[in-house]
């Protein structure tokens, strides 16, 4: 699956941190993604049901609402149950992995990330939903 294929691909990314949210932005945006940002927990509940993304990338530490909690509350709603949630964080821990899995994330990505794994996630992800 190249970038053709992410042509129209709905991305949400849900960050507190502005420079995380605007670099994913530009990334997901030259590969012809559709990005939908949100700052946290609570405003990506409110904007899923109105983007139904195709894939969702969470940061586990936010304000509020957590990563863990945001995705278990995903997971929950029958319809995004199949919704991929991909977990990111600043530490590569594996407690941190194993919580993500717990409440039913998809994948682990460590921030930094680069554009490529950003990339090969959403890949990976899209056109297991397709």
């Amino acid at each position: 699956m190249d970038n053709e294929a992410l042509k129209g691909v709905k991305v949400m990314i849900i960050d507190d941190s502005n420079t995380i949210r605007r670099s994913a932005e530009i990334f997901l945006n030259q590969a012809g993604c559709e990005v939908i940002l949100a700052q946290d927990g609570f405003d990506a509940l409110s904007k899923i049901t109105d983007h139904e993304p195709d894939v969702v990338f969470v940061d586990i530490m936010m304000p509020r609402l957590d990563g863990y909690q945001t995705c278990s509350l995903i997971k929950r709603n029958a319809r995004y149950r199949a919704t991929p949630v991909i977990m990111l964080s600043s530490k590569d821990g594996l407690f941190d992995r194993a919580r993500g899995r717990m409440v039913g994330s998809d994948q682990y990505l460590t921030k930094p990330f680069t554009k490529d794994t950003l990339l090969t996630a959403v890949r990976e992800h899209a056109s297991a939903r397709a």
